[in-house]
């Protein structure tokens, strides 16, 4: 039988396991990223290794989360970031340079190596056919060190494309028809693979667009092949030696195949407050908008931007509008500046923000209260965009500029012939903002630069034969790691101080929750269907595990979330019959025995001391996930092993 894209990959970088959808597989990693938000974290855990150099064929350390610098905390981690990163063989990219994703697929992602990355959209690789997968920062570090990557052999979709896009309909749309396919959590378990006929109209940026929105379907990732398009993409890039041509099995085996017609497709929006909440843009004709924002590690290419500066040229955008436009890469905002295109879009009244990630995670230009924003992102969570009753929808930018134009949700088809976009056969490459790490020779005299605000990793208990806590906190459906870790401007400078970031967590759901969570020293959270989904972030783990969490039961998981809460020592069970979440309750006294037996059996038995039932929990695990709960968390088996 043929193999899939994926599959071959998976089968050139296997350790250990076998590829039986399932099972755990071991991979070898070639290429880390990190990202500031997640990476202090990471380097602190990398340090606590006691390891002198990454292992890897080449990590990158990208400084484009916490840009904002209104106090020193933010500019402390850069600066620590930067220290590590040349005493331990990994390259640093400066403030400025880029969204780490929009920048690793331009300047260094390789067809058909792997790539995990502290950052859930790190999928974004896939569009020139890198296994590219989001880890918590743990994983990442441990990769660095040169140990494997372990996951749970995904099963492989195939999303076959017909025809051609049609004017002002574009690859935004196409990851919203797909999550209104799926869901968010239809793609768990599997890895998503494109082609057909369509794929050959849609260039890398375009097919970077769709891989990083497939992280919003729950995906371990998603992949394109590498053929002459890739080619043609990494020759502009100054990379040409970089390819490699790649493409699935004619008599490759699939779990599901899904089709769409490009010719049909229209304009899509993804209502607040989830991106698979998705209608059509000509549905919503008439809602007024507030502000819209264009960039992202979604729609932040120079193609993007070139149809943006296109739409906008000779335009003055609505006076009740507020228009933000974040170029992905210092690279693309020296392209737009060089070719006049970045005139037409500050002609036209948008203001423009840095290269950065920016308003996608809260990090500046929050909406009005009560305010509808348009954005070309990736997520619309609740208060992600730092306004709490904000009514944040996704979009294509077209469909931004042309409601930036009106003031109100407008089909961008109704702006009139879409002007012609020509992309340069080469890109200007300067790679200054690239820091090179320091020669090994020399680098044991590099001194690591701490602030304050730096705290050390925090140590988790082992898992032990029995439980007896309270629930602390009982939450619903689609619990995302905002909702658990929020980001925004006032939290994220402190995502390398977890004592000081606890009182924040799960805020959105219950600002009571950390109070009462320390309080009773040791609990047990609970939670609906697709719990911890969205972003990598660790910190989303590591901060209940420092309040005392000991295990989280729900009707199911995400896929990183569930390793992230292994790697802190948390355990994650499921139900067996998820009616039985309805049977317990916010303060309910729990205790779970025999644990270790129950680890080897798949299952344990609950019983809720208030209300006297008695619930059947799952718990399966893999030896070695078995190993590293009873060590107290990845770092601790890690020291051992």
């Amino acid at each position: 039988m043929g193999l899939t894209i994926a599959q071959k990959i998976i089968k050139e970088h296997l350790i250990s396991g076998d590829m039986e959808v399932g099972s755990e597989i071991a991979l070898k990693i070639d290429q880390t990223l990190t990202q500031d938000a997640t990476g202090t974290m990471a380097y602190l855990e990398f340090e606590t290794m006691g390891l002198k150099r990454v292992k890897t064929e080449k990590s990158v350390a990208y400084i484009d989360h916490n840009t904002l610098q209104s106090g020193f905390e933010n500019a402390d981690d850069h600066r620590y970031i930067q220290s590590v990163a040349e005493k331990h063989g990994i390259y640093f990219s400066r403030p400025g340079n880029g969204i780490c994703h929009q920048v690793h697929l331009e300047r260094f992602g390789i067809p058909g190596k792997t790539l995990i990355g502290s950052d859930s959209h790190t999928p974004t690789g896939g569009g020139i056919g890198m296994l590219a997968m989001g880890a918590g920062g743990l994983d990442v570090a441990v990769a660095m060190g040169g140990g494997a990557y372990y996951i749970t052999m995904p099963k492989m979709y195939k999303v076959n494309l017909t025809g051609r896009l049609k004017p002002f309909v574009s690859a935004k749309d196409i990851s919203l028809e797909i999550l209104r396919i799926l869901s968010v959590k239809g793609g768990v378990g599997a890895i998503i693979e494109w082609g057909g006929e369509g794929i050959k109209t849609l260039s890398v940026p375009e097919r970077a667009t769709i891989t990083n929105m497939g992280t919003e379907l729950g995906c371990t990732t998603s992949i394109f092949p590498s053929d002459e398009i890739t080619r043609e993409f990494l020759k502009s890039q100054g990379r040409e030696e970089d390819f490699v041509a790649i493409s699935g099995d004619s008599d490759a085996k699939y779990d599901k195949i899904i089709e769409i017609n490009l010719d049909e497709l229209e304009p899509l929006i993804a209502c607040p407050h989830s991106p698979d909440n998705v209608v059509t843009v000509a549905s919503l004709k008439g809602t007024k908008v507030d502000q819209v924002c264009i960039g992202s590690c979604t729609n932040s290419s120079l193609l993007d931007m070139l149809k943006v500066a296109a739409l906008l040229k000779g335009k003055t955008i609505k006076p009740s509008v507020s228009l933000s436009v974040s170029p992905g890469s210092k690279q693309v905002l020296t392209m737009l500046s060089d070719s006049g295109a970045l005139s037409h879009i500050l002609a036209s009244g948008a203001r423009l923000l840095e290269c950065a990630c920016g308003p996608c995670i809260g990090m500046g230009f929050s909406p009005n209260s009560k305010g509808v924003s348009l954005r070309t992102f990736n997520r619309n969570f609740e208060g992600r965009s730092g306004t709490a009753d904000a009514g944040v929808y996704l979009v294509s930018p077209e469909t931004a500029v042309a409601a930036a134009l009106t003031g109100e949700i407008t089909d961008p088809r109704l702006l009139g012939e879409m002007p012609k976009i020509e992309m340069p056969s080469s890109f200007k490459i300067n790679d200054t903002a690239v820091l090179d790490p320091e020669i090994e020779e020399k680098a044991q005299a590099v001194s690591i630069l701490r602030g304050p605000n730096i705290k050390p990793f925090p140590t988790s208990k082992a898992v032990l034969d029995t439980l007896e806590a309270e629930i602390s906190l009982k939450v619903g459906d689609n619990i995302t790691t905002d909702h658990i870790m929020p980001a925004g401007a006032k939290i994220l400078p402190y995502r390398s101080n977890i004592p000081h970031l606890s009182q924040f967590c799960f805020g959105v759901c219950d600002k009571t929750f950390p109070e009462r969570a320390k309080a009773l020293g040791e609990s047990i959270v609970v939670g609906g269907i697709n719990y911890g989904q969205g972003s990598s972030r660790e910190h989303a783990a590591l901060v209940p595990m420092y309040l005392g969490v000991r295990a989280v039961i729900t009707k199911s998981f995400a896929r990183i979330h569930i390793a992230n809460l292994i790697n802190a020592g948390i355990m994650p069970l499921t139900f067996e019959n998820q009616d039985d979440y309805e049977k317990l309750s916010q303060g309910d006294k729990l205790s779970i025995k025999d644990i270790y037996k129950g680890m080897d059996s798949g299952s344990v038995m609950l019983k809720d001391e208030t209300n006297g039932e008695e619930i059947k929990l799952i718990c399966n695990f893999t030896e070695r996930q078995k190993s590293i709960l009873k060590a107290g968390g990845l770092l601790a088996f890690t020291k051992e092993n």
